[in-house]
């Protein structure tokens, strides 16, 4: 029955699209990792280079004093936002009028926000300052929200069966070289502008130079993305879009031989194929879109709110956990601007080049031999061995001597690879994988909207937690006491081990599997029933 289902299943595929499942690795795999991986590029620059960003900014208008954790939550989440909104509206439009044709404007919306992020109006102001900056901030946002599951939709539906999972993770990698990136392009700005602006005043005010350097940071945000733009822009639309949604076949197979060299589809560019059975009618959210699906979009939502969780909360700890460190408050109004600004952008770069970069690679050399739910497991697993033991003997690492702090440090580390070679990069694989073409971009989008939630939720949460108030005002200060700091560590512990539990139960294997397997969903009905019938029936024997 097995066999006679396998081979029903291929007659159905248009041959187009099993030549992309056998295809070769070629030229245009690559070209497609490097034109959606430039836009991850550009995502990861502009979202993880607001925590310099923010310090300069401390620094220029709030004169060294620390913001209050109001404006802080509000200068974190808005992007965050704008994303969570973005990836909801344009991977639905995604689904309905291509994956091109918004691709293109989800880009176009990032270039400009970049440039009008730089141009924030006012420069006496901060309160001007920084509501210009959220509103073009969420205008980013809503480009990065778009571009975030389209480019794993493309990237998925351009790939082939075999090397799929790594040519996902390749795209998704570039993130780890956009943070690297914004990193670098920091610290070159505050060395120039320190060098031949002639740094701070005597009296550690900030000078008027500042204002640009930090504009100038945000702009230069835009350029990655405006490279690409115009390769962008000849890129068809994929085949399976083509031929599972529009049902042109004819085209689909036209549009693919032009930029790849499959075989045996020279027929279906002349001839018009078989009709292929009537598209199912059901809608999104209807009650058998979720007895079919509703288990996969729960589990690739939920995992992607645990991960974001602990992923943001990280980074967000990081600074604070350094200031600690290096003993040198974060606070401090002492600090030249670009000295301190300088610091935080080392500390992400080392971050980024010791344990973040090398995870995204390891993910992918091997998730396409380990599989998808073995990697995400594994992840969880190690990041909530890493929180337990450097947050249960918390006080101990930092009340011995200078060793066992460097050795926290290290540990510490280890949490971010081990977030990336693990389900920070396959929460943003499984989804591009598990549903049909005709919901595949809103279901990433969903998915990746309710992980941007969860980043808000650990960003926000832990800077009102971690808050500590002085006569009466709240300000966001640059240590917890040693209680919090262990209590965050332990929660992020237990949100771990919560994503191993969603994933062992919950999230299916999809490597080796093609994703026209997504498209026969009578079949999968079937198993539905039959897997409905056979628990009533053991129930009855009960």
């Amino acid at each position: 029955m097995n066999s006679e289902s396998q081979i029903k299943k291929r007659t159905l595929t248009p041959k187009v699209l099993l030549s992309l499942d056998a295809a070769r690795i070629q030229w245009y795999h690559l070209k497609a990792i490097i034109i959606a991986g430039m836009g991850l590029f550009t995502d990861a620059y502009d979202l993880f280079c607001i925590a310099p960003i923010m310090k300069m900014i401390s620094h220029i208008y709030y004169h060294g004093d620390s913001i209050t954790t109001a404006v802080l939550s509000l200068s974190y989440a808005i992007a965050l936002l704008g994303t969570a909104t973005g990836q909801l509206v344009f991977c639905y439009l995604g689904d309905r009028v291509g994956r091109r044709r918004v691709y293109g404007i989800c880009l176009i919306i990032m270039i400009l926000s970049s440039f009008g992020c730089g141009f924030s109006v006012c420069t006496s102001s901060r309160s001007c300052v920084m509501v210009s900056l959220g509103f073009f901030r969420f205008i980013l946002g809503l480009g990065i929200g778009g571009d975030y599951p389209l480019s794993a939709t493309i990237m998925s539906e351009f790939s082939n069966k075999r090397r799929r999972g790594a040519f996902i993770a390749a795209v998704f990698s570039m993130q780890g070289s956009g943070i690297l990136v914004s990193s670098a392009v920091t610290m070159a700005v505050c060395v120039a502008f320190k060098n031949f602006g002639g740094g701070s005043k005597a009296d550690g005010e900030a000078p008027v130079e500042a204002d640009v350097a930090w504009r100038l940071i945000l702009m230069i945000g835009a350029l990655p993305a405006a490279l690409t733009l115009y390769w962008r822009t000849l890129m068809p639309e994929t085949a399976r879009y083509t031929a599972l949604v529009e049902h042109n076949i004819v085209q689909a197979a036209k549009d693919m031989q032009k930029v790849m060299s499959i075989s045996n589809i020279s027929d279906e560019t002349t001839t018009e194929p078989p009709s292929p059975s009537p598209p199912p009618t059901y809608k999104l959210f209807s009650i058998r879109f979720l007895r079919l699906h509703g288990r996969d979009l729960f589990a690739a939502s939920a995992n992607w709110f645990l991960v974001d969780v602990v992923f943001y909360t990280s980074n967000f700890l990081l600074s604070h956990i350094f200031s600690s460190y290096s003993h040198n408050p974060s606070s401090s109004a002492t600090t030249n601007v670009y000295d301190a600004t300088f610091e935080v952008a080392k500390l992400g770069a080392i971050i980024a080049a010791c344990s973040t970069i090398p995870g995204y690679w390891f993910t992918v050399f091997f998730i396409d031999k380990v599989g998808r739910v073995r990697i995400q497991i594994m992840g969880f697993f190690f990041m909530a061995v890493i929180f337990l033991a450097a947050g249960i003997p918390y006080c101990w690492y930092w009340s011995k001597h200078e060793q066992t702090k460097k050795g926290f440090m290290v540990l510490y580390g280890f949490v971010f690879f081990f977030c990336n070679f693990g389900p920070n990069t396959t929460t943003f694989i499984i989804p591009a994988e598990l549903f049909p073409a005709r919901f595949r971009s809103t279901c990433h989008g969903i998915s990746g909207a309710a992980g941007k939630l969860g980043a808000i939720v650990g960003t926000v949460g832990f800077l009102w937690a971690t808050r500590e108030v002085e006569d009466g005002d709240d300000i966001n200060q640059v240590y917890p006491d040693a209680n919090r700091m262990r209590t965050a560590f332990l929660i992020l512990g237990g949100v771990c081990i919560a994503g191993m539990f969603v994933t062992y139960f919950f999230t299916k294997e999809t490597m080796g599997r093609s994703l026209e397997e997504n498209e026969h969903e009578h079949e999968r009905d079937k198993n539905v029933e039959d897997e409905e019938i056979g628990d009533g029936q053991s129930l009855a024997s009960t």
